[in-house]
């Protein structure tokens, strides 16, 4: 962030900070008070003066060593109060360094050094104001107590509360992963269900044109334009498909749906199927997942019938309840049953409507044929 100052120049101001308020502290509380002076600060060899800075100045690599630096400020303040030095702010690199220790460990660890630390300065401090004078300056000692504890707290919580947004933005990252992928399985399913279709319609046309070529050249004109139709809607589905993948709007069209299926079922009846289909016309309004759905489904069952059949009659239903949209495709032809195996394209509808909520059955007939039954819900649950 532009205008902050790098964690080591803060770091070091917080320590000149912390060392200046508790050598001035002290000594202008003990000038204040001397009858609360047990000790003076310059006695043993300056040694409280010495104590006061060095709990101060060790603030400055808190961050490095946060466990090393709690245990230089405790160890001080036990050295300094069990020595009888005045009372004052000589506490406040032991706050800090507790906070530190907290706020950057690693929760369980941390509190635990904490927790024994602060226990032990507690026992040691009130020992230390057993014969205290006057006695209300014991409150002094609970106040230290307190304010550690608190200390300690206040690192935990901010600690905590990183770890929640770091696990939040994990998961924010994880279901934008998994957007993507869901994104990039939707449209390689619409890339297959179109390019298969198409291909497979092709492959019928253009195996009737050679097949009439020189016989009936009105025939394979006529296949030829199929073939051309074929392939220009799927090159404009396939651009409808990947548009989402561009950067500008573009040209895009809606995914096809309901309103879609009279135009399917004329294609498959270019490709030689005898297609009936039943449906209401203007087909009821429902979610555009589902109509999607419905349209793939015929779509990849009229492919599996021209792939594995060909020229039939193909019967689809389209029941509307007043919650579940049942789509069923048969095919007639004793040959039906055993070419249809379960393969991509089944895996494909079946998981398209397993992801609305839906189920779906395909399987040979009793009496020769195969038959897709699709359910939908027309709430959907994906």
């Amino acid at each position: 962030m532009q205008g902050r100052l790098p964690a080591w120049a803060q770091d070091s101001l917080l320590a000149v900070f912390v060392t200046v308020m508790q050598v001035q502290g002290t000594v202008v509380r003990a000038t204040g008070q001397p009858e609360v002076v047990l000790r003076p600060l310059a006695d043993l060899g300056y040694l409280g003066y010495a104590l006061l800075v060095a709990s101060g100045a060790v603030v400055v690599v808190r961050r490095r060593w946060p466990v090393a630096v709690f245990a230089v400020t405790a160890l001080a303040s036990l050295v300094y109060y069990a020595l009888d030095f005045p009372d004052g702010p000589g506490w406040l690199g032991l706050f800090v360094a507790t906070y530190t220790l907290t706020a950057l460990g690693d929760g369980r660890r941390s509190l635990v050094i904490a927790g024994t630390g602060i226990t032990a300065l507690a026992a040691c401090w009130l020992v230390a104001a057993t014969d205290i004078e006057p006695p209300a300056a014991i409150g002094w000692v609970y106040f230290r107590i307190g304010a550690s504890v608190m200390s300690a707290a206040l690192g935990e919580s901010v600690r905590s509360r990183k770890v929640i947004a770091a696990e939040a933005l994990a998961r924010a990252e994880e279901e934008a992963r998994a957007r993507v992928d869901a994104e990039r399985l939707r449209i390689a399913r619409e890339v297959h269900d179109t390019v298969a279709h198409a291909i497979a319609v092709i492959n019928v046309q253009s195996g009737v044109t050679a097949h009439v070529l020189d016989k009936r050249p009105d025939r394979a004109r006529v296949a030829l334009e199929a073939i051309e139709r074929t392939s220009s809607r799927a090159l404009h589905e396939m651009r409808a498909i990947l548009g989402v993948l561009r950067d500008g709007d573009g040209d895009r069209v809606p995914f096809p749906g309901l309103g879609q299926l009279d135009e399917l079922a004329a294609k498959a009846r270019e490709a030689g199927l005898d297609v009936d289909l039943s449906s209401v016309s203007p087909p009821p309004p429902v979610p555009s997942a589902v109509g999607s759905a419905v349209y793939r489904i015929l779509q990849e069952s009229i492919t599996n019938v021209i792939r594995h059949v060909g020229p039939t009659r193909v019967t689809v239903a389209l029941d509307y309840g007043a919650e579940t949209l049942e789509v069923r495709v048969t095919n007639e032809g004793p040959a039906a049953a055993g070419r249809h195996e379960p393969g991509r394209g089944i895996l494909g509808m079946r998981e398209r409507c397993q992801l609305l909520g839906g189920d779906l059955d395909a399987g040979p007939l009793p009496d020769g044929g195969f038959a897709v039954t699709a359910r939908l819900p027309l709430a959907p649950a994906g």
